[in-house]
């Protein structure tokens, strides 16, 4: 993971002074769990959730809001207050901040959309086919969320048929037992392919 990590720390800024990395894949691809892992490789670089932004109302509506509350203030190299989203609660939470650190990652379904990609220093699609991740998904929520399930299922159908990020993609990332594999991506120029271990020792390069 820290070969990665150092890649990304080496690109030029995307926005204002940071480097916007956009990780996304359909809902239950391995997103939040990969994030976090390369969070922890970038000496805790922050982690911008789109579940934070997204609402029951707006699963995929929430362009606007996330570039006043979070780029132009990144852009203009201010820390960003963004209101997050409790699902349970259905409305938005206390102001939370999110420095305009040299890396910061963006995940979630719609991390790579077409008004997004402009401020991105690099694209990474979760490489998880759609039903795959779906059935991932469902069995990590369990039945309470069946009605939500259907639902969302539709909605990212109808999301990535309009605005998919996958093509315009730098880095496709795969799991695998060990770890991770890291290809270059449908937009991405030739380069190295990376294995990323879950383990504490170094990543093989070739």
């Amino acid at each position: 993971m820290h070969a990665l990590a150092t890649r990304l720390r080496r690109l030029p800024p995307s926005c204002g002074p940071v480097r916007l990395i956009g990780i996304d894949g359909h809902a239950g691809s391995g997103k939040t769990t990969f994030a976090g892992r390369l969070a922890a490789a970038l000496d805790d670089a922050p982690v911008l959730h789109l579940d934070d932004i997204a609402t029951h109302e707006e699963l995929f509506d929430w362009t606007g809001r996330l570039l006043a509350q979070v780029i132009e203030p990144l852009r203009r190299g201010e820390t960003a207050r963004y209101l997050p989203y409790d699902w349970h609660a259905r409305s938005f939470g206390a102001p939370r901040p999110l420095p305009p650190a040299p890396v910061v990652l963006v995940e979630g379904v719609g991390a790579g959309r077409r008004a997004l990609r402009p401020y991105l220093a690099r694209l990474l699609w979760l490489e998880v086919p759609n039903e795959e991740a779906w059935t991932r998904g469902r069995s990590r929520d369990g039945e309470e969320q069946r009605e939500f399930w259907a639902g969302w299922v539709a909605a990212e159908r109808r999301h990535f048929a309009e605005d998919p990020s996958r093509p315009s993609a730098d880095l496709l990332v795969q799991q695998r037992p060990e770890g991770y594999e890291v290809l270059p991506g449908p937009a991405g120029t030739a380069g190295s392919t990376l294995f990323l271990t879950h383990g504490n020792g170094p990543s093989a390069v070739c």
